[in-house]
Parts: structure tokens; C-alpha cells; sequence
């Protein structure tokens, strides 16, 4: 991203605000989340609809994209989510010498924070200006995220009220409070989604060919061709399940579709209960007839006579189960780790419910028998309109119909690696010993440019080694064949492979047993440490001398996501990252303690001191009125010392700019306290992942890139890399990239002191505002002359 450099955006006002006389400075009563919350509870506003017409006419509040891995399609869409694991170290302030203490209640909650932030995906959904395919994408991605929260935040919560370790969250929300505000909030969003597929999406796909249809509306011609289908390729894999005496309620796995099944013997009269689970690796909405599509449920309900010859069928209603599959391994003995997460991965599938979605025409008795069966509290029941499952729509959000999708983009190679594209590929090594290149993803190309540079290190005679972490990457990578192509020519191929990437642990398991039988040096980091960071490095025999070439990233090394998601890397043969990445990398497949580094910023020991540091130093600055600013780009903003460290500056008169995908516990706007600070939230068509620190610096800019968000995990439990970027053509342009984000003449939400996102996608005039996204692809597509109208 290359922007040009938008017009200067107009001073900041924060609210005048009237906060309590006590608190220096003053934090509003309105904007602390526990008192909100308290008084909530005590008029009954928190309390859990008891009725369909409750939950149907729940009014959630206007608010605000994001994405995430869908449960059942390619990876080229895996990682959409915002970060999510916990979050839960203590924290306390500790002021330097005579600086008063900020405020309690300084803190959003960071639960609330994610629902809003999943809240803006449903808005891309419900956004008619959203090309049509794309909203029932959205509408997938959004089902998908909450679906991970569940299986994460929320169990993890519960885990820890029931283990009596959970305590006040910095925000100031006892454990019960944020369980009862995130039932309320998702019970409100979960409506408004169910409300946009069947009042808005659907119809829209209708008038445009593409029917979402219930068995009830098919033809008979169709009925009949589906129960073809049935009985040669549905029914074989089905396994109803009785309940009685003899057979106790069968265990539900989590997040599978099911039927529950009531049926009467013509004999004795006797009801009885079964359980049909809807076979997850089939396709989710069947083809009746061309661009005409029912649910599989439909199709397997419609046919239970098949299934209990016999009896009579009463009655069905499809639901489903989301369960606790959060990880937890032990890695006092790293050398069986991998045995020790493939027996928890075995477990992962019987973890305690967490939620329970049912068709809201659900018989009482029925739902009395799940709630007591799965031992799931009341609250916890979700009743909605049929289908149920809404991440079957990236299906329907794949058909070929390019019309209704976002306009097609091809990233060209990156003009420093070939001035002229042609068939040959770029010599990587002579290019980058003319210059750094610094690389924008999407909008460059991914395999022009990292893929290159590492299937030409496999393919050089004279490259002697190669060191790489992968953190995630595709079953088909061609990172992976690069790598196993370099050990088996005889070069020192080092991986560093992070099994415990949630939801990819089997995907990495495999990969590194592929790695290690290729000959391939596999490690799997440091105990107790998840290896974050995104860093390949090449050492390259050059007449008689060594050089080091590097690549240290935001993303991951996946080729399929690299081309939805947006990232930034810097490739250099530049001697200090070479030898910051081979301490580095010593220190991961060693003994190595070295801490300290030429230009890398390295968790968890000095990247948030670091930061906090380069913070703090913006103050000294802006006193002395040399130029000082903190520009922020990450997906989470979460850690406490670090929204302290921008309080402080903001308080000081330095302005703070904090771009953020997910999720932002910082209250902006605060008189008193962060008038000076600005957020911003940007969500398209790309996943925006990048993270960027930008300082003033007193008129000599910094600029730091890398892997790290500002999350207790990513900077206490993690590796993670940051590396300063010192060409000074490129400390511009991603500082334009920051400025053009901010900047009010760009679409995106802002943050409020009181926590909600509003939208600005129009100026005064109705007009919309720019979208970087789009702005940035139209820039490549006139550097290569494919610029469209």
C-alpha cells in the first residue's frame, strides 16, 4: 500500500465528560462498563429471553469486518478471525516518579470488544453496496467467528468460573457479569443474523437465480431426483440412534448439524427419542435442480421413514451443539509433544457444551429433553428460524458467478524483484543485493516474491542453508515442497514448526513428520512458548564470503491466504537482520539466551518494553516541540501497559492514532485522558493482518513491521518479531498507509469512549468515502496498465 498522502485530518474534540471528583483525570460514570453493567442487571435488561417473540424482537444497538476460518471449505479462506485466545495475566499499573495513576474503568472489555468487532462483519452483510455473493460470505464468516468465541472465550470463561480461578477482568466486570452481557449481546446478534439471511440475502439471491429452498417448496420432480440421492449417497452413512433404557443419549460432537427424532410404535403406542447426526462431509445445501438449493437436513427429514422402517415419525427439529475445544497440553517434556497433542486433540471432541442452537418451532418436550440430556443451563439454548448452520453459505458464496462477487484482482509481481514482468522468473538474491524491498500483500504477489525467493534458495547450488518458521500454512504448500526439495539436495534446512496453531495442529502434525522424513532439522520452539513469528532466512556462499539474506513478515507463510489476506514483509540481504535471525534462530533450536538484537524488537522480552519505551520517548519530543506522533496498526489492542503507555503521551499532548482490525479495549476520546487518541477500524474484501508502529521520533521517523499484536499472549507467551524498517522510501510510504487509514476521508468505524463502533462509509454529502482496499488495487492495476472503469 503506497497511498498518497491524504489531506491533514481536522483537530480532535473529546467529550467534555463530568466525571467523579475523586479520579484525576476524570473518567465519565457512562463509560465504565461495570456500573452500565450492574444497573443493567438490576432492571432486568441482562436477563435471558424467555420467549420467541424475545428473542425475535430483540433491538440490538446500530454498530459495525473481519473474517474467519470456515469450518468445512478450502483454506484459502483459514484464518479470518481476530485473535482470541486468553488473555489473562494481571496487570497493574506502575507510574513513573511522580506521574499520577490513570483512572479505573480505563479499560472496554475486551469480550464486548469482539462481539462489536464480529458485529461489523454482519454489517458488511447487511451493507446492500456489498457485492451479493460476498454478503452471504460475510454472513458465513460471521456464523464461523462466533461459532470459534464459543468454542474458546466463552468456554474458557465458564471453565474458570466453575474452577473458581476467574476474577475481575480489567475492565472492571466480575466473570458472571461478562458470561450475562456475552449470552445478551450474541442472543441479539445472532437474531439480526438470522434476520438478514431470511429477510435480505436470501430473497436478493432469489431474484438473482440462486434459490435457498426448504423441501416443502421443491418440485416434485426435484423431490423425487433428491431421493435418489438419498438412498444411494445419504442414507448409507446415516446411524440413527435410539434412546431408551438399553441405550443412553449418545454423545453429540461439537458443532455438528442433528435431528431430533420423535417416533411412535403402531404396537404399543410408546413414544420414543433418536438422535440423527447430519454427516458433516457432505455438502451442506444439495442442488434439486439448476441454481435451485435445499438444506441436507430437509432432505434426510423428509426421509426418516427410511430410517426407523415401521414406526411412525411424529415429529423432527434439527440442532446444534457447540462444545468447549480449546487446547490444554503439558510441555514439561517437549520431546513428546506431538504424541501429547494428538491424544488432546482425540479429547478436544468430548469437551462440556457451551451452546445449544435449535429451530425455534422446537417441541418443549423436545427442548427439555436436549437442555437436561446435555446438561446445558437454559441460558446457554439459542432458539432461531431454520436452517441452523449458516457457514454452509461459503458454499453458496463460491458459485461461479463472478457478477455478484467483488471485482477479480491478480497481484503483479512487486516492481523491485522485475521492472518488467515476463515469463522468467526474478533473480531474488540480485535484487535484493541493490536494495530492501518491502512487500504489500495482496497487492504484490506472494509467489512472485517469498515463494520465489525460497524455491530459488532450494534450487542454488550455493546456498548452503535455510532457516524458516512456519507458524501455518496449506496442505499443498509449496513453501513446504521448497523446503523438502533444499534438504534432500543436501542443504542445512532448519524448520521451525509451531504444532499448537489452533485449529491447524493436525494440518502441522503431518507437515512436520513430511519435513522430518525429507531430512529437514524440525523443532517445535521453545516450551511454554508458542512460535509466532514469521522469519526465513538463506545463507548463501558468494566467492569467499557468506551472505544472509532475510524475510521477516507479518503473515503467515501460506500461500492461498496470502492472496486474501493483507500483509507486509521485508525481504534484505541488509548484514544486521541476517545476524539478528541466526541469533534468533539459534536461540530457537538451541541454548541460546540472547535477548537483546542489531534491529529486531524480540518477545516476550523486549518487544513491549520496546514499544513502551519508543512511546514514552514521543513525549520527551513533543515537550522539546520537535515532531512526535504513535501510529498503531494491529489486529488486537489489548495489553494494558501498552493503552497506558498511549494514554500517558495522548495526556501529554502527542497525538495517537491506533488502526485495529478486531478487538480495542483503549477508550478513545476521554477528557482528560485520551482526547489526543483517535481508533479506527477497516474491514473489506482483504483481512486486514498487518501490524505497523510508527513514531515521529523528533523528525527522524521509525518504523517497526512484524508478527507481534498487543496482546498479553503475543508479547508474554510468545515469540514474536519485530524489525525496524530503515529505508527511508518505505518508512514514508507505510506511513502514508497509516495516515490514508485514519485519515476521515476513509471509509471505516470509529471507536467511541463508550466502546461502540459507528460507521462512516459516506461524506456530508451522501457520497461515499474512499476505500483503501479498492483505492490500492486501482494503483497496481495502473502500474501495470489494467486499470478497469
Amino acid at each position: 500500500m503506497n497511498p498518497a498522502v491524504p489531506e491533514p485530518s481536522p483537530p480532535r474534540q473529546g467529550p467534555a465528560g463530568n466525571g467523579n471528583t475523586h479520579v484525576t483525570p476524570p473518567i465519565p460514570p457512562a463509560l465504565s462498563d461495570a456500573p452500565v453493567m450492574l444497573a443493567a442487571r438490576k432492571n432486568g435488561s441482562m436477563s435471558q429471553p424467555n420467549t420467541q417473540a424475545q428473542v425475535q424482537h430483540a433491538q440490538p444497538s446500530v454498530g459495525s469486518i473481519a473474517a474467519h476460518r470456515p469450518h468445512t471449505i478450502a483454506a484459502a479462506v483459514s484464518d479470518l478471525e481476530p485473535d482470541i485466545d486468553a488473555d489473562l495475566d494481571a496487570y497493574e499499573e506502575s507510574p513513573a516518579d511522580g506521574a499520577p495513576a490513570l483512572p479505573q474503568g480505563r479499560f472496554l472489555d475486551r469480550e464486548r470488544s469482539w462481539l462489536a468487532f464480529n458485529e461489523r462483519v454482519l454489517e458488511l452483510a447487511e451493507d446492500p453496496n456489498t457485492p451479493l455473493l460476498e454478503r452471504a460470505n460475510f454472513l458465513a464468516i460471521f456464523a464461523s467467528n462466533l461459532d470459534e468465541f464459543f468454542m474458546v472465550r466463552v468456554a474458557g470463561l465458564k471453565r474458570r468460573i466453575a474452577t473458581g480461578v476467574a476474577t475481575r477482568s480489567a475492565s472492571g466486570l466480575q466473570p458472571r457479569e461478562v458470561l450475562e452481557m456475552i449470552w445478551a449481546r450474541s442472543r441479539e446478534l445472532m437474531a439480526r443474523h438470522a434476520a438478514c439471511y431470511h429477510e435480505d440475502v436470501a430473497p436478493a439471491l432469489a431474484e438473482e437465480g440462486i434459490h435457498l429452498v426448504r423441501w416443502s417448496e421443491l418440485q416434485e420432480k426435484e423431490q423425487a431426483r433428491l431421493f435418489t440421492l438419498f438412498r444411494h449417497q445419504i442414507f448409507p452413512v446415516l446411524t440413527p440412534l435410539a434412546v431408551d433404557p438399553a441405550h443412553p443419549f449418545p454423545y453429540i460432537s461439537g458443532l455438528s448439524l442433528n435431528l431430533a427424532v420423535v417416533v411412535r410404535n403402531p404396537v404399543t403406542g410408546h413414544k420414543h427419542f433418536a438422535r440423527v447426526k447430519v454427516p458433516p462431509l457432505l455438502s451442506r445445501f444439495l442442488e434439486s435442480s439448476p441454481g435451485r438449493y435445499v438444506p441436507i437436513e430437509d432432505v434426510i427429514a423428509a426421509h426418516l421413514e427410511e430410517l426407523f422402517p415401521g414406526m411412525e415419525v411424529l415429529e423432527h427439529h434439527a440442532f446444534r451443539l457447540t462444545r468447549n475445544e480449546d487446547l490444554e497440553v503439558e510441555e514439561d517434556d517437549a520431546e513428546n509433544l506431538l504424541q501429547a497433542l494428538e491424544k488432546e486433540l482425540m479429547r478436544r471432541r468430548f469437551g462440556p457444551p457451551v451452546r445449544l442452537e435449535v429451530e425455534e418451532s422446537i417441541d418443549r418436550e423436545v427442548l427439555d429433553l436436549l437442555v437436561r440430556e446435555l446438561k446445558i443451563s437454559e441460558a446457554e439454548v439459542y432458539p432461531l428460524p431454520g436452517p441452523l448452520d449458516l457457514t454452509g453459505l461459503f458454499r453458496i458464496a463460491s458459485l461461479d458467478r463472478p457478477e455478484l462477487k467483488y471485482r477479480k484482482f491478480v497481484a503483479g509481481t512487486h516492481r523491485d524483484l522485475a521492472e518488467v514482468e515476463s515469463a522468467s522468473a526474478p533473480d531474488i538474491f540480485a535484487a535484493l543485493r541493490e536494495r530492501d524491498v518491502l512487500l504489500h500483500h495482496p497487492y504484490d504477489s506472494f509467489s512472485t516474491s517469498v515463494q520465489a525467493f525460497l524455491e530459488q534458495a532450494a534450487g542454488d547450488p550455493d546456498v548452503l542453508a535455510i532457516k524458516q518458521t512456519l507458524y501455518r500454512t496449506s496442505g499443498d504448500s509449496p513453501i513446504v515442497d521448497a523446503l523438502i526439495e533444499a534438504a534432500e539436495s543436501g542443504k542445512q534446512v532448519l524448520v521451525l514448526v509451531e504444532i499448537k496453531a489452533r485449529f491447524d495442529e493436525h494440518a502441522n502434525i503431518k507437515w512436520a513428520r513430511k519435513l522430518e522424513e525429507s531430512g529437514c532439522h524440525v523443532v517445535y520452539g521453545l516450551v511454554g512458548l508458542k512460535t509466532h513469528c514469521k522469519l526465513s532466512l538463506v545463507v548463501r556462499q558468494e566467492g569467499d564470503t557468506l551472505r544472509r539474506y532475510s524475510h521477516v513478515g507479518t503473515g503467515n507463510y501460506h500461500p492461498k491466504t496470502a492472496r486474501l489476506y493483507e500483509d507486509l514483509g521485508l525481504l534484505t540481504a541488509d548484514p544486521q537482520v541476517g545476524a539478528d535471525l541466526s541469533d534468533l534462530f539459534n536461540r530457537l533450536s538451541g541454548y541460546s539466551r540472547r535477548e537483546t538484537y542489531r534491529r529486531l524488537l524480540v518477545a516476550p522480552k523486549s518487544l513491549r518494553d520496546g514499544l513502551v519505551a519508543r512511546i514514552t520517548k514521543e513525549i520527551q519530543h513533543h515537550r522539546a516541540g520537535r515532531p512526535a506522533h504513535v501510529r498503531i496498526k494491529v489486529n488486537s489492542m489489548v495489553d494494558e501497559a501498552v493503552i497506558d503507555a498511549c494514554y500517558r503521551a495522548a495526556q501529554a499532548g502527542v497525538p495517537v492514532d491506533v488502526w485495529v482490525r478486531g478487538i480495542c479495549a483503549l477508550r478513545p476520546g476521554v477528557a482528560g485522558l485520551s482526547e489526543n487518541i483517535r481508533v479506527r477500524s477497516i474491514l473489506g474484501r482483504f483481512l486486514e493482518h498487518s501490524r505497523v508502529f510508527g513514531f515521529g521520533n523528533g523528525g527522524e521517523p521509525e518504523v517497526w513491521i512484524g508478527s507481534a499484536d498487543m496482546m498479553h499472549r503475543n508479547l508474554d507467551r510468545r515469540i514474536e518479531a519485530l524489525v525496524r524498517v530503515t529505508d527511508p522510501a518505505h518508512r514514508a510510504a507505510l506511513n502514508r498507509l497509516l495516515e490514508t487509514g485514519m485519515s476521515d476521508g476513509t471509509a471505516s468505524w470509529h471507536l467511541g469512549p463508550d466502546g461502540d463502533w459507528t460507521r462512516h462509509a459516506t461524506d456530508a454529502d451522501g457520497q461515499p468515502l474512499r476505500n483503501v482496499q479498492e483505492m490500492l488495487i486501482d494503483a497496481r492495476r495502473r502500474r501495470r496498465g489494467t486499470a478497469t472503469p
